[in-house]
């Protein structure tokens, strides 16, 4: 059964074979330019949005490939050696870490909350190898986060994951500010998150306000 993340996957790399960005992909196939974007692979309830078939099949069309080729992309060995305009480079066995005082910062991410730019550092990933790309670190500085976490704890993010309730997410706001939470609510207009510190307080937001929200799957603590 193909997955929400292979599909998506066999997109980017057809737009890499071809050296484009997904919004090139897009443009060329006649659609949106930004129906590719990482932003829309996620609903802003937190559900996934697949491509339509309609939408693949005119990329398909535009790129010249089969649609043999097309599941040939979701395979593992299926990578090209090009490189995404503003990506991350991917580490063999290291993901991009950056302290929390610099994610609020412009040029880190993507529009979907992906690491991107310069600047970034790398931190070895301690949990499972399969690991789904994208993932990045987050180190904490400060006490803002205690007692959960404390000031050189390592946070691991997964942009673009399904969240729910309950879950420890990373949020940030249009205006910059990055902040560790707990989600307790989301309705299709806000979400209440839970501060971590007891001493601070729990937060509500309009989800026009917010640029992404990605779920902590580990800590180093």
């Amino acid at each position: 059964m193909l997955s929400h993340d292979q599909i998506w996957e066999a997109l980017d790399r057809l737009a890499e074979r071809h050296d484009l960005t997904p919004s090139g992909l897009a443009r060329r196939a006649g659609l949106d330019p930004t129906s590719f974007n990482k932003s829309k692979r996620l609903s802003a309830d937190g559900r996934l949005r697949w491509p339509s078939t309609e939408s693949i099949a005119k990329v398909l069309d535009a790129t010249g490939a089969s649609m043999e080729q097309f599941m040939a992309f979701m395979g593992p060995d299926a990578g090209s050696s090009g490189q995404r305009e503003g990506a991350f480079p991917q580490q063999g066995g290291s993901i991009p870490l950056l302290g929390f005082a610099q994610a609020g910062a412009g040029g880190f991410f993507d529009d979907g909350g992906f690491p991107a730019g310069q600047g970034w550092d790398v931190v070895e990933f301690p949990a499972a190898p399969a690991r789904k790309a994208g993932v990045y670190a987050l180190e904490v500085q400060g006490e803002s986060m205690m007692p959960l976490y404390r000031d050189g704890d390592v946070l691991i993010v997964e942009p673009g994951a399904q969240v729910r309730r309950n879950d420890r997410v990373v949020v940030r706001t249009n205006e910059g500010e990055v902040m560790a939470k707990v989600l307790l609510r989301q309705s299709p207009r806000s979400i209440e998150l839970m501060s971590l510190n007891p001493e601070h307080p729990n937060r509500t937001l309009e989800l026009s306000d917010v640029a992404w929200i990605a779920r902590i799957i580990w800590a180093s603590q």
